[in-house]
């Protein structure tokens, strides 16, 4: 069953009245009987369906409307490739309109309507928490590819994108190697920024590090002056930056339109990939880092092989990112596990998970059976002139998942005891 854990009471604040969904306060999972896997999955045709909801609409949907590219893209290539055990696969596609309560709804239609074998998406935590119940309740499948703030999981979600160990602490230990004194917090007013700058807060307060602000602005925001004006004033020696979707855009532009600069005081985001950086504009954001686990310039050959297919699928001109790659990675990670199980029934996915390995655009990636997460390369990218992003420091080796944090001292009442 599921773990999950939440470290501010005001994330449930956040976001919009469908976060009453999200858990807070005390742990959840008692162990109780797993329902029965969804009995209306058809696999005795030549198809089989699977699921995806990625926000088309709201002020998520530039973020996630290119994800569904990545999931089409790895469908199409799937299928051109044979299948999945010899069978094609449907893809039936919904919009989750940047609402909790409205990705719970697609998700039960999904899985009881649609009767899909698996379900690929998610962007915010506070969308999946909305539908860790539905998929927990129906025993079914759902692959959230969005990097996250960790201390949870479920028996029922794969997570294949970053968990708190695979990008927010590497990116702090980043920042202390620069000779970071000070931060200054910044997000977006939902689950995962609170969450992850209550994990940065502990983290500074073990390794020396003032933090002399922070602030949270809604999703969707676009007046940015007062907390920029607080941020030029704090003077610290970087940002760290959790606001996401469309209000990157006023909020990089304000920075810019105060004075301040890379070189002088730069921003470390957790939500800034290529496709933001063209919607920001690249002279708003240039000299700037962002944390991440893939980034489009990588000279891999498997990284090749995807940005080719990806722009000849979609244009020269497209981009591909982080949260794109760990969505197209979960896509095959599930190919896999069906194929190692034999079967596509959740129980018999599930029992094949641990050990599952895919060797993707980022790296060659591992899931453990135990906490449904994977190994991740952590990098840190700097944005240059061009537009994209280029690796200056990573992890050298994949790093184990650690969503509770256990091997961190310093976060011993963070994480469940």
């Amino acid at each position: 069953m599921s773990r999950r854990i939440s470290v501010l009471p005001a994330c449930v604040l956040a976001l919009t009245t469908a976060l009453a969904l999200t858990s807070c306060g005390s742990r959840v999972g008692d162990e109780t009987a797993t329902p029965a896997a969804n009995s209306c999955v058809d696999t005795s045709g030549d198809t089989v369906k699977i699921g995806a909801i990625n926000s088309l609409s709201g002020p998520t949907a530039i973020n996630e409307t290119v994800i569904r590219d990545a999931i089409k893209l790895a469908v199409d290539e799937i299928n051109a490739s044979g299948g999945v055990s010899g069978k094609q696969l449907q893809l039936v596609a919904e919009d989750g309109a940047s609402e909790p309560t409205v990705f719970a709804e697609k998700a039960t239609k999904l899985i009881n309507s649609d009767c899909v074998a698996a379900v690929f998406g998610g962007y915010t935590s506070a969308s999946r928490k909305a539908m860790l119940p539905v998929f927990e309740d129906n025993n079914a499948l759902l692959f959230y590819g969005q990097q996250y703030e960790g201390l949870e999981d479920s028996r029922n979600i794969f997570y294949s994108g970053a968990t708190t160990n695979q990008q927010i602490i590497p990116s702090l230990d980043y920042l202390k190697e620069q000779g970071v004194k000070s931060l200054y917090l910044v997000g977006s007013d939902y689950v995962f920024p609170r969450t992850s700058n209550a994990i940065v807060r502990k983290y500074a307060e073990a390794n020396g590090i003032e933090i002399k602000g922070e602030d949270y602005t809604p999703l969707g925001s676009t007046d940015f002056s007062t907390i920029v004006n607080k941020i030029r004033t704090a003077d610290a020696d970087a940002v760290f930056n959790v606001v996401v979707g469309d209000s990157l855009v006023a909020f990089f532009r304000e920075f810019t339109n105060a004075g301040l600069t890379a070189k002088d005081m730069p921003v470390m985001s957790m939500c800034v990939g290529e496709e933001e950086v063209k919607a920001i504009g690249v002279q708003n954001v240039a000299g700037h880092l962002a944390a991440w686990n893939y980034y489009q310039t990588l000279d891999t050959p498997a990284n090749q092989k995807f940005v080719s297919a990806f722009k000849t699928a979609y244009g020269a001109d497209r981009v591909t990112s982080d949260p794109m790659e760990s969505a197209y990675t979960g896509v095959y990670l599930w190919k896999a596990m069906v194929e190692k199980a034999g079967a596509f029934d959740v129980p018999a996915v599930q029992s094949a998970a641990d050990g599952t390995t895919f060797d993707g655009p980022e790296g060659a990636v591992t899931v453990d059976g135990d906490t449904h997460h994977i190994t991740k390369t952590a990098r840190i990218g700097e944005i240059r002139p061009d537009g994209l992003i280029y690796q200056v420091w990573d992890s050298k080796t994949p790093i184990d998942p650690d969503p509770y944090l256990k091997t961190y001292p310093w976060a011993t009442d963070i994480a469940p005891k």
